[in-house]
């Protein structure tokens, strides 16, 4: 997060007559603003909080992520079907978007391996099996932890 030296240049440019357009995105509840020893929310100066307009964003739902994914798929010119798709839903709701988005690519060569132009459920199975996502990663790297190096 930045400190306070970081909000008054930032406060000093928005006064500038070529104002920039400056966005920040934060999970911060109320918080110390750093270099300070004051509470504010999101850990930004209150000076500052008054001149934001704040979006609040929402996680994207079943529906939102599959439509996400065919788009995607779309634009990489690769063919999937609605029942890969769902199921590529389900595993981005369960890791993420990004993950999901990254396994499009390997179940495609995977399909062309197998001799398809389009992937099935079978091809992301084996894709996830093969990449994890961070979290899975991290959990594994924890649990076999006695058995690297150090």
């Amino acid at each position: 997060m930045l400190d306070i030296e970081c909000f008054s240049y930032l406060n000093r440019a928005l006064e500038s007559p070529l104002s920039p357009i400056v966005i920040l995105a934060t999970n911060r509840g109320i918080c110390t603003v750093r270099g300070t020893d004051m509470t504010s929310p999101h850990g930004i100066p209150v000076d500052l909080l008054d001149r934001l307009v704040i979006v609040r964003t929402q996680i994207y739902g079943p529906i939102e992520m599959i439509q996400i994914l065919a788009i995607r798929a779309q634009v990489e010119e690769i063919e999937i079907d609605e029942d890969s798709l769902a199921f590529l839903g389900e595993v981005g709701q369960q890791t993420s978007l990004r993950h999901a988005i990254q396994l499009l690519s390997p179940a495609s060569v995977v399909a062309k391996a197998n001799g398809r132009e389009k992937i099935c459920k079978a091809d992301l199975e084996e894709v996830r099996v093969l990449y994890l996502d961070a979290k899975s990663s991290a959990q594994l790297l924890h649990k076999q932890q006695g058995s690297y190096i150090t």
